[in-house]
């Protein structure tokens, strides 16, 4: 067979070692030795003898679903193998998480991860009921995540000097000793008005970095199980 789709661009190589790896803008490897999670419906492909499993949330992952109509609904990945992820053809980045850090992410931007890695929904602190239900998943220990964004994500460094403002449906993530609050930018006159569309952003204060998506949010598709 030949073309351009079957050149060394698209092909995909021989196994690798173990562990996640960027295949191509769109789509992470996973090279599973063991256990991994993943989103559910995020497996695109795979190649030898794996397991899919739906994980459960727990009380604080129904609750939050409850409420909001969202959540992390993952699968657990188990056995020896690769799989390949990707959601929508959106981007996907790695992040390193190293012991002591905290990677808070909103979520829809969560693909994969190692099992290594702890997390747990929670409240985002000072968003209260206002903040359309913003909840977060909050990554602990040593390993790797996978990110999709639509678009290539903005890194905006906060200071404490310096403290950023983003829309609450823009906000991918932000790393650990950042507090957050609401802010409302826009006067009464202006809500009188109509408004601006800009009412209530979410303010970062600290040392640390904020990872924005380069749009607003579109609706949440109804999960397939």
């Amino acid at each position: 067979m030949k073309g351009d789709l079957f050149s060394s661009e698209h092909m995909v190589g021989p196994a690798i070692a173990p562990g996640m790896s960027v295949e191509n803008a769109k789509c992470i490897r996973y090279t599973v030795n063991g256990e991994m999670l993943a989103r559910q419906g995020a497996m695109v492909a795979y190649r030898g003898s794996l397991q899919f499993e739906r994980k459960g949330q727990g009380v604080g992952g129904m609750l939050k679903r409850a409420v909001t109509g969202e959540g992390l609904p993952l699968m657990a990945v188990r056995g020896q193998g690769e799989a390949w992820f990707a959601h929508e053809a959106q981007n996907c980045f790695i992040v390193e998480v190293d012991p002591g850090d905290e990677f808070t992410v909103n979520g829809r931007n969560v693909l994969c991860f190692d099992a290594s890695l702890s997390y747990q929904i929670k409240t985002v602190k000072g968003s209260g009921i206002a903040g359309g239900g913003l909840f977060n998943s909050v990554f602990t220990g040593q390993g790797r995540l996978g990110l999709v964004c639509e678009g290539n994500p903005l890194v905006i460094p906060v200071t404490p000097e310096q403290p950023v403002y983003v829309d609450t449906d823009a906000v991918v993530g932000w790393t650990a000793r950042l507090q957050t609050s609401l802010h409302r930018s826009q006067s009464i006159g202006s809500m009188l008005r109509g408004g601006s569309g800009e009412a209530v952003q979410l303010m970062l204060q600290g040392q640390g970095h904020v990872v924005v998506r380069p749009s607003e949010a579109t609706p949440q598709k109804p999960q397939q199980h």
